[in-house]
């Protein structure tokens, strides 16, 4: 599923979730992830966010500041040391509601091919809630046929959207480019595909 439609500037998107896995990759746009944590505890007080990092996301945002603006330290997607321990398991069946903001041109195509070699990867293949990814494609990788034909392969899934890239310009070359959309924007996206979802389990009335 694709999602085109942006939510009116500056009004925060209608949202039903109540626990939403966030879950930020090496993105250069990663480093934002504070603010927008900052951003869904004061615009969604009722939701419920844990935050998962990716290894290379720690590349580009600390701990600590994930951890306060979150309200808790991020889970970080590595096997735990402890054979008892199914992570896994539980972020699959903790949220309601999943977030991918933003997803690198890697991740995306990870989870695309049905990849499930880190706990996150794992738990994104056996959900079954509603997943919205955001992909942050390189200059000129929104064009590649890789990129499209894995954009298409997780749009094609009944519980995942693809939220499109907006304009923007690359900080590596200076150059037009793309970036991850804004998460009021991901978010808006999620929560059509919520609702589709919720009210395709509704039962049908009978005449």
């Amino acid at each position: 599923m694709s999602e085109t439609t942006a939510p009116q500037q500056g009004t925060p998107p209608v949202f039903g979730g109540r626990r939403l896995l966030y879950i930020a990759t090496g993105s250069i746009g990663t480093m934002f992830l504070p603010m927008w944590l900052h951003w869904l505890r004061e615009t969604y007080p009722q939701l419920e966010v844990r935050c998962a990092l990716t290894r290379s996301a720690n590349h580009f945002v600390g701990s600590t500041a994930v951890a306060v603006t979150g309200g808790r330290p991020p889970i970080q997607d590595v096997w735990p040391d402890n054979p008892e321990s199914a992570t896994h398991v539980e972020l699959s069946r903790w949220p309601d509601t999943v977030l991918v903001h933003p997803s690198t041109f890697h991740f995306t195509a990870r989870f695309a091919l049905g990849l499930a070699d880190t706990p996150l990867l794992l738990a994104l293949e056996c959900t079954s809630v509603a997943i919205a990814v955001a992909p942050a494609p390189p200059p000129g990788g929104e064009t590649s046929p890789a990129y499209r034909r894995h954009v298409h392969q997780l749009s094609e899934r009944p519980n995942v959207v693809v939220v499109p890239p907006k304009p923007g310009f690359s900080l590596t070359t200076g150059e037009p480019s793309t970036s991850a959309a804004t998460l009021p924007t991901a978010i808006h996206a999620l929560e059509n595909l919520r609702r589709s979802m919720t009210d395709a389990e509704q039962p049908k009335e009978t005449v």
